[in-house]
């Protein structure tokens, strides 16, 4: 196996750039859900709740087909992932501005639109930048998710102002079209599986350590960590942990990303005002995602996890009791900030406890039980709404959930599971 030669690019640094472009578009595109909310509602006439209910359907197909993804994904790499997944997203998109029933929006929205983004999606990305990046395995993780809050960061306020110039039914069709032309050069041109298929090592990886030998030259018997799958993790505690955490951290997610434009609307402020807060929300998850890398690198994952969900407790609390312009930016800001902190943690955490043979199996599962989670907690949020004429209740129980996921992040045990005596 050879170096990469000190004087050259290594392949994985042009294939995290691709990563980020890719994601930098279709984080981009999966928040501006939240912008088209109101301006739909008036033209179409439906209630919170059924729109609430398109995003229930998108986040539960997405969580479903990410087991799958990440089943095809080990077997026949990200390549093909990506380019069809781009194909189904931007044909529902596109689709999207024609449509004039409920119906038609479940359909492409909750269905195609969803399979394109779980082919598109952190997960499939993290376990790609993981296989190429021994050293600083979680900032190149984090680097390559930074395109994801950048997208957001960019494109929910620009998504904003197109909106208002072009309406919502436009602003759906620039934006698959655009994802469709750009991530099918991205894969075909720069996406690579893993660094062995070109002669490569990992990133920072000189190769294999010999094996002990005793004074006489035989080999000795080794204490070496065994990869597990799905079925073998689930056998631990710290499995059902995370899971819970993630569980928590979907709803979480979601239920802001849908309805804080609608919410902070409600109290007189402008769509465009709404905008730049959620727009704001994502350059502060760019800081979190960028910050989450090195320290996990350094410090171990659950820390993280668990100040994250201290904080995401204590803004909940905030907003339920305080609803001004000034309550509203702290809390987009803060819990911009913890958006992204769990989704390099996901592929690290999962590797440093259970090995990456299987990583794209174990880390879609985890990241389907939390978009399915941030799916109902969406539609919730609108039934709340509808029931109550309000969301201090959906924030409220949210605060709460999120200290359970603080406690559950204290209790996983952060080390490596599975090991056994083998010869070497």
């Amino acid at each position: 196996m050879k170096k990469y030669h000190r004087s050259s690019i290594f392949p994985g640094w042009t294939i995290l750039a691709g990563a980020f472009i890719v994601l930098f578009l279709v984080q981009g595109a999966r928040s501006i859900i939240g912008v088209m909310f109101k301006p739909m509602l008036q033209e179409l006439s439906w209630s919170r709740s059924a729109l609430s209910m398109a995003a229930f359907i998108n986040m539960a197909i997405f969580a479903i087909s990410l087991t799958v993804i990440g089943k095809y994904y080990d077997r026949y790499g990200a390549r093909r992932v990506i380019i069809l997944s781009s194909v189904l997203l931007s044909i529902g998109y596109i689709g999207i501005a024609r449509i004039h029933g409920l119906w038609a929006f479940l359909f492409l929205y909750g269905g195609l639109a969803a399979l394109g983004f779980g082919g598109t999606s952190v997960p499939l990305f993290g376990a790609l930048i993981s296989k190429w990046f021994h050293r600083h395995r979680g900032l190149a993780i984090s680097l390559a998710l930074a395109g994801g809050c950048l997208g957001q960061y960019v494109i929910v306020p620009l998504a904003t102002e197109l909106v208002s110039r072009q309406g919502w039914r436009s602003s759906f069709a620039i934006i698959g079209a655009t994802i469709l032309c750009v991530n099918i050069l991205i894969a075909y041109f720069l996406i690579k599986e893993k660094p062995q298929d070109v002669g490569l090592l990992p990133y920072g990886q000189n190769g294999q350590t010999p094996p002990p030998r005793s004074k006489e030259g035989r080999l000795q018997p080794v204490l070496r960590s065994t990869d597990m799958n799905l079925k073998q993790a689930m056998q631990t505690a710290s499995f059902w942990f995370f899971l819970v955490v993630m569980l928590v951290c979907g709803g979480g997610d979601y239920l802001v990303l849908t309805h804080l434009i609608p919410m902070v609307t409600d109290f007189g402020f402008s769509a465009t005002v709404a905008g730049k807060m959620l727009g704001w929300s994502g350059f502060f998850s760019l800081l979190g995602v960028l910050l989450t890398g090195p320290v996990t690198d350094r410090f171990g994952n659950k820390a993280i996890v668990a100040i994250t969900f201290m904080l995401r407790a204590l803004i909940f609390l905030m907003v339920y009791r305080y609803q001004t312009l000034i309550s509203f930016y702290v809390f987009a800001l803060t819990f911009g900030f913890t958006l992204l902190v769990t989704a390099p943690v996901t592929t690290t955490l999962m590797g440093r406890l259970y090995g990456y043979a299987h990583i794209g199996i174990l880390t879609g599962f985890i990241t389907t039980a939390h978009h399915f989670s941030g799916g109902l907690w969406a539609w919730l949020g609108g039934v709340i709404f509808d029931f109550s004429g309000s969301y201090r209740t959906a924030f409220l129980l949210s605060a709460v959930s999120a200290l359970v996921a603080c406690g559950c992040a204290v209790m996983i045990k952060e080390r490596r599971h599975g090991r056994e005596i083998v010869n070497p």
